[in-house]
């Protein structure tokens, strides 16, 4: 292992327990609030979300669809709540990932860096953002990863070389992309599959994809949910069953399962997303 990768460990482990700290310390201090112990629906699907996520499927449009389609938690609250719930979770991902795989050091920590940068300056404006732009919002960017998905699917997107390291203008372009995408987590579109997609058609392995798409949002989604919490932009109880119920979801996934036959399960995965996208659109055209 990379005495890189060995410094990202590190700082990851601090900043999770970082976050754990700081989101204990601001909830306690909060008042008069509604009890958080999480329900049986919000841990199940931060168990199967985050199982499924850590082979590659990816966990917002699914928990989303949930959220929607039980009326879990409202509108305006799931990108917080996607962000704040998933984040350690994704921290554990990240560990197994970054200390399995090799990746060139300058990729993955600039990429790493840019989407962290992009989710602190996004998770400032979506936390203050109505509830209509929102809904709109995620209802675009779901219609738009379900059309990635089923590029995907079809094979219409390249599956990508066997480069672990970018360099020059085609590494500077993956900063920028990784960047945008970072932002738009905070909106609550996942990264995984543009991720995926941006590194591959840049020459990458993509199994080299996994530790910067895994990096990047363990590193970013505590940065981004530390801003919702202070805001108050999300469901208190629905993130934590997603963490309880998250982080033995990825053990599973990476050390028991490793592998499924995911093809009908991608395009299972395209109905719910068009299913999340539909009835976030609608809920924006009855919203004045």
């Amino acid at each position: 292992m990379s005495r890189a990768a060995l410094v990202l460990l590190a700082l990851l482990s601090a900043l999770a327990l970082f976050y754990i700290a700081r989101w204990f310390v601001i909830e306690r201090a909060r008042a008069g609030v509604a009890s958080r112990r999480p329900g049986l629906i919000n841990t199940l699907t931060g168990f199967v979300a985050n199982f499924f996520d850590t082979l590659g499927v990816g966990s917002f449009a699914p928990t989303t669809s949930v959220f929607k389609l039980f009326k879990l938690v409202p509108d305006e609250k799931i990108p917080g709540t996607l962000n704040t719930g998933h984040a350690l979770p994704t921290v554990a991902q990240a560990l197994i990932f970054i200390a399995a795989v090799s990746v060139d050091s300058l990729t993955l920590i600039t990429l790493i860096a840019a989407a962290v940068l992009g989710a602190f300056i996004g998770s400032g404006i979506v936390s203050k953002l109505p509830r209509r732009a929102i809904q709109v919002g995620m209802g675009v960017a779901l219609l738009a990863a379900a059309l990635l998905f089923v590029l995907g699917n079809v094979g219409a997107i390249p599956a990508g070389g066997d480069a672990t390291a970018l360099r020059g203008p085609i590494l500077y372009a993956a900063i920028a992309g990784n960047f945008v995408l970072g932002a738009l987590m905070t909106l609550g579109v996942g990264l995984y599959a543009p991720c995926l997609i941006m590194v591959s058609l840049m020459g990458m392995n993509p199994i080299a994809a996994f530790p910067i798409m895994m990096g990047s949002c363990a590193f970013l989604m505590p940065v981004a949910g530390l801003r919702f919490i202070a805001a108050g932009s999300y469901d208190a109880r629905a993130a934590i069953g997603l963490a309880l119920g998250g982080v033995p979801g990825v053990l599973i996934a990476a050390f028991i399962v490793k592998q499924l036959p995911l093809a009908t399960l991608r395009w299972l995965v395209v109905v719910v997303v068009l299913y999340a996208a539909v009835a976030m659109l609608r809920a924006a055209a009855r919203t004045r």
